[in-house]
This record gives C-alpha cells, sequence and structure tokens, in this order.
C-alpha cells in the first residue's frame, strides 16, 4: 500500500515497531506503495520489463563511476532518498543509512555497483507524495515503495523492478470480512487508505466496493481508523501487511489474504528523463542474475512470502 508509500510498515517502508497509535501510522501501505497500473511485466524481484525510463542497454565504460559524475545529483557522492519515517522490513530502526532493511540493502547494493563506498552515499528524507510530483529533484533515486504507473511516469522516471509486489487484505481480528471476502462480500465493505496510493487504487479499481472508500492523508491516520473501526479493511503491500499484522502495529489485526498479481512492482525513482537510469537498470539486472535480490528477498522478507491468495 505504499500508498504511493504503502502503510509504510512499522518500522518502514526499517521502520521501527512504533506504538500501536504511532505504529499504526507506520502502516505505510505505500509506499511507496506503491500503482496499480504497470508498464508490463517486471521482472522477478528486481529484473523485470524497462519501466517508464526503458532500459537501455548502457556500456561499462558509459556506467563507470567516473562517466556517471556530470549526472550526479552531487558529485562524488551517491544521493538517496526516502521518507520518514522509514519502516521495517524495508528499513530498520528508522535508520536508512544502517545498510538493514530491503530497500536500504539494495541502494547499497546498487551504489556498489556503480562505484560507491557506503560512505558516498548520502541519504536525505523526500516526503513520499512529492517525491513523484513533477519537477526538479535534490537526490539521485528515491526508495520508498513506490509503484511504477503510467501515469506516474509521465512526471519522473523509475528503473526496472527492484520488487514484484502484491496486494493483501487488513482488518481486526474477528470482524466478518476475516471469513466473508469473496469478490461480492468485499464490495459491500467499507475501505479507507491513503490519498495517491496503489493501494487505494486497487481498492477502487479492482475491489469496486459499493460505498466509497475513506481517504487519509497519512498511513497513520488509515492504521487508526482500521483500529478504531473507522473501516472494516484496508489494503497494502504484502510485505507491509505482513509487517504490521505480525508486530502487531495495528492491535488485534490479521493479514486475510493476498489479492492476484497485477503486474505491480517497486522501482527506483528518478527526476524526468535521468541519464543515470539506464546504469543502474544494469546494476539491478546484475544484482537479480548473481542472485543477489533473492538473497536480500530471502533474508528481510522471508516471512512474508507464504500468504493465502484471496480467490478472484
Amino acid at each position: 500500500m505504499r500508498q504511493t508509500n504503502h502503510l509504510r510498515h512499522a518500522t518502514q517502508t526499517g521502520r521501527k515497531v512504533l506504538a500501536v497509535s504511532a505504529a499504526a501510522a507506520m502502516v505505510s501501505l505505500a509506499t511507496a506503495c506503491a500503482s496499480i497500473s504497470s508498464s508490463g511485466s517486471s521482472g522477478t524481484s528486481g529484473g523485470g520489463a524497462a519501466s517508464a525510463a526503458g532500459s537501455a542497454t548502457a556500456s561499462a565504460a558509459a556506467c563507470s563511476n567516473a562517466a556517471i559524475q556530470p549526472d550526479l545529483y552531487a558529485k562524488g557522492q551517491l544521493t538517496v532518498a526516502t521518507d520518514s519515517p522509514a519502516y521495517s522490513p524495508w528499513f530498520a530502526g528508522n535508520k536508512p543509512a544502517n545498510g538493514q532493511g530491503y530497500e536500504s540493502a539494495v541502494a547499497y547494493a546498487v551504489a556498489a555497483q556503480l562505484g560507491f563506498s557506503k560512505s558516498q552515499v548520502k541519504w536525505v528524507v523526500e516526503p513520499f507524495d512529492s517525491s513523484y510530483a513533477p519537477g526538479p529533484k535534490k537526490f539521485d533515486f528515491d526508495v520508498n515503495e513506490i509503484s511504477y504507473s503510467a501515469q506516474r511516469a509521465q512526471a519522473v522516471s523509475f528503473s526496472d523492478s527492484y520488487y514484484d509486489v502484491q496486494q493483501s487484505l487488513v482488518a481486526l481480528k474477528g470482524s466478518s470480512i476475516v471469513n466473508a471476502h469473496s469478490p461480492a462480500d468485499l464490495k459491500g465493505y467499507v475501505f479507507g487508505d491513503q490519498i495517491g496510493s496503489t493501494s487505494l487504487e486497487y481498492i477502487t479499481s479492482a475491489i469496486q466496493p459499493t460505498q466509497t472508500p475513506k481517504v487519509f492523508n497519512t498511513l497513520n491516520d488509515v492504521a487508526q481508523a482500521l483500529a478504531t473501526k473507522q473501516i472494516a479493511a484496508l489494503v497494502a503491500d504484502t510485505p507491509t501487511a505482513q509487517y504490521i499484522t505480525s508486530s502487531a502495529e495495528i492491535k488485534n489485526s490479521v493479514l486475510v489474504g493476498q489479492f492476484p498479481s497485477t503486474g505491480d512492482h517497486f522501482g527506483l525513482l528518478f527526476s524526468k528523463g535521468n541519464p543515470l537510469v539506464p546504469c543502474v537498470n544494469q546494476a539491478l539486472a546484475t544484482l537479480k542474475s548473481n542472485g543477489t535480490l533473492a538473497a536480500l528477498q530471502k533474508k528481510y522478507l522471508q516471512i512474508y512470502l507464504a500468504v493465502p491468495t484471496i480467490k478472484p
């Protein structure tokens, strides 16, 4: 749900486990992330078809550290953005620079492929909603559970997929939706999600409830709405949903199941037409082929892999 950010999970999105009310906030379903329309096939966790900017083949020479210096936001360093707070399992302890959590680890792995040491990576804060807005960026790329969508790609450029996403349903234990969630059943419930999120888009376009979903400004608000029973359920990307429910970010919440894949995937986000995109795609292709992305998913997202599927 990264909502665009996707309930930036509890420590996300590294998020540290916050107190229920605050923790609920971490529920950043984002993120990032996360829009339903995608650019076609997205390679398994990190490979994938080219997104908005395309994955033009770049030569090793063109992608050397020296060659890309003129294209950097700040010479001599790779400037990487994400939202604050940054939640688990994507980050750890709300400290993106520690290299822990799936997205932090991916960022450093990409940086290494581009010839940057860990000390040459600088993290900056970029709110989720402003990351994909038109205009110049104060970073080289943003990693924040941001799902590729054709609409977003009109204003920014995306790398190929570094994680293929499925949306999941989160509700409170004992609520009727836990057992009654056929396509027909789902239409009768009141849903809620963060404004601009792909999870909200999924609710409106795929679930199509008879009652207009409630829209909230922050993920914290969405989580609080579920905790106080203002809504029957929320939708978030599966790792976020699993983290939220397994860590009690929302008290008495349960992951009902995940929906079939729509081709949704997270991509690193760049300013429109950024010349770094082909080189980053090349780095991601290497990380996919050499098993790095799979290993990082196993390390940080392993408990999120076995989730029941909600039949369409």
